[in-house]
């Protein structure tokens, strides 16, 4: 949306927000009361009210037993939700709390709370209200931990986590329009303190968007950027499947693990890195690979496919990585399931 960042989103923006889930039979708002989540359920409802036909809605609130605050929040949502004319329900994360890595474990804890009252709803989608703002933090946390381009795509528009679909209408729109969507409907909300608690990680890249956007580093230009990443993503993923079919007609027995090395080492770097990977999480028994680790395999790759150039052995090189066993020969790259570890049980 090219409006200014802090108009409120009329009528026909949000039937154009919610367009993609019309034909749904359910769906599920994630609403914790705060001011992204209430706007999602009031849009979400002004909406559905200006439809003849379209899905039930529920909208969910989980407490997360951390604050003593949240339970009087969570009946908060649910008057609102009332005078919307939306059922309402709470679900509680119980059980003991984790000392360290308390952020992941709520958010795993609350999808997983949320996937399971929508499938017994009969709802496909669960909406949330993650931001324009959000995805500039997520770009941002993935950058300094050496993401990839598919990391640096940060979040789509629509992921599917245990068993059901996560989407967010509200991926390109500013929390300052939200904000004033909430102002113009006269609807208060309330400040989740941890969102500024600079013990964690996103809360301490959110003060520092302020300082990058004096030098046009802004919300709206960072997830621009991650949205031309997904683009190149979802471009280069389809030049691997390519490659990959490409390499498999070469092989006369297509029954043999791996690639014929020499058509393996003329693909781009970027696509011997993705379909090495995608070959080792295929084949491997230890869990997904490490892409910092497959880059690394990949240089070693080339590197012993040079020596061997000048020097053939039966074998160049031999590596086990995720639970795959990659063998360079003098015209094949084989990966199979490596053997198990000494001592372990499979």
């Amino acid at each position: 949306m090219a409006d200014d960042d802090h108009t409120p989103i009329s009528a026909q923006q949000a039937r154009q927000l919610f367009a993609d889930w019309r034909d749904a039979q359910a769906v599920v708002l994630a609403v914790s009361g705060g001011p992204d989540s209430l706007a999602l359920m009031w849009l979400a409802a002004r909406w559905r009210k200006a439809l003849r036909r379209g899905p039930q809605i529920l909208v969910i609130t989980v407490d997360h037993g951390l604050r003593p605050e949240a339970a009087r929040e969570a009946r908060d949502v649910k008057r609102h939700a009332a005078e919307l004319g939306l059922p309402h329900r709470t679900l509680r994360w119980r059980g003991d709390k984790p000392t360290t890595g308390l952020p992941a474990a709520a958010r795993d804890a609350r999808y997983q709370l949320l996937a399971r009252a929508a499938r017994a709803a009969g709802a496909s989608h669960i909406l949330t209200a993650h931001t324009q703002d959000d995805q500039a933090e997520t770009l941002l946390m993935r950058m300094s931990r050496g993401s990839g381009i598919a990391g640096l795509a940060a979040m789509a528009r629509q992921t599917e986590r245990h068993g059901v679909i996560i989407a967010r209408p509200l991926l390109e729109v500013s929390k300052a329009r939200l904000v004033a969507t909430l102002a113009k409907a006269g609807l208060d909300f309330v400040s989740d303190p941890s969102n500024v608690d600079p013990r964690y990680a996103r809360p301490r890249w959110r003060s520092l968007i302020a300082a990058f956007a004096e030098e046009g580093l802004d919300a709206r230009n960072l997830a621009r950027l991650s949205a031309r990443l997904a683009r190149a993503n979802a471009a280069l993923d389809v030049v691997t499947d390519g490659a990959e079919r490409f390499l498999a007609l070469r092989d006369h027995d297509p029954a043999r693990p791996g690639f014929e090395a020499s058509a393996f080492a003329a693909l781009p770097a970027e696509v011997q890195v993705r379909l090495l990977l995608r070959t080792i999480d295929r084949v491997g028994h230890e869990g997904p690979a490490e892409l910092g680790k497959v880059e690394t395999l990949v240089a070693e790759i080339d590197r012993a496919a040079a020596e061997n150039a000048k020097s053939p052995s039966k074998i160049a090189l031999k590596r086990t990585l995720a639970g795959a066993l990659i063998t360079l020969g003098r015209d094949r790259l084989r990966i199979e399931p490596a053997p198990p570890r000494r001592g372990s049980r499979r």
